[in-house]
């Protein structure tokens, strides 16, 4: 069974490496300079260690998700139920048309005048 967590992986990645749908060799620094190369990335040789032993971790936390029995578990998008407080709509005047067009820098009747975007008249 192909652990859906390791899919990521470049297709050169020999998924005979699984063992149960666990991954059993690390990933290595020329895969994570393909990835820094397919990413643009300039990488140090030491950062290429690094981030393969760092990759390496996560992708095995991963494929540890990946192992838990989800059945019967329904897809959820949050893990505590989303209720939105609702309240009902309430119409409030705060200014006429005169006190919003006072401060306008140029009016006319009861609109705003702003400069011309579209063609036309």
């Amino acid at each position: 069974m192909l652990d859906s967590a390791v899919t990521w992986l470049p297709s050169y990645t020999d998924v005979s490496e699984l063992k149960d749908g666990v991954r059993v060799s690390e990933i290595s620094r020329e895969e994570v300079a393909h990835l820094a190369k397919l990413s643009r990335l300039a990488l140090s040789d030491e950062e290429l260690e690094q981030f393969a032993s760092q990759i390496d971790k996560i992708v095995d936390s991963v494929s540890a998700v990946g192992k838990v029995d989800a059945e019967g578990v329904e897809p959820m998008s949050h893990p505590h139920s989303v209720d939105a407080p609702m309240r009902e709509d309430k119409v409030i005047r705060l200014l006429n048309a005169e006190q919003a067009l006072d401060q306008a820098p140029a009016r006319e009747d009861d609109r705003f005048v702003v400069p011309q975007i579209l063609g036309g008249e």
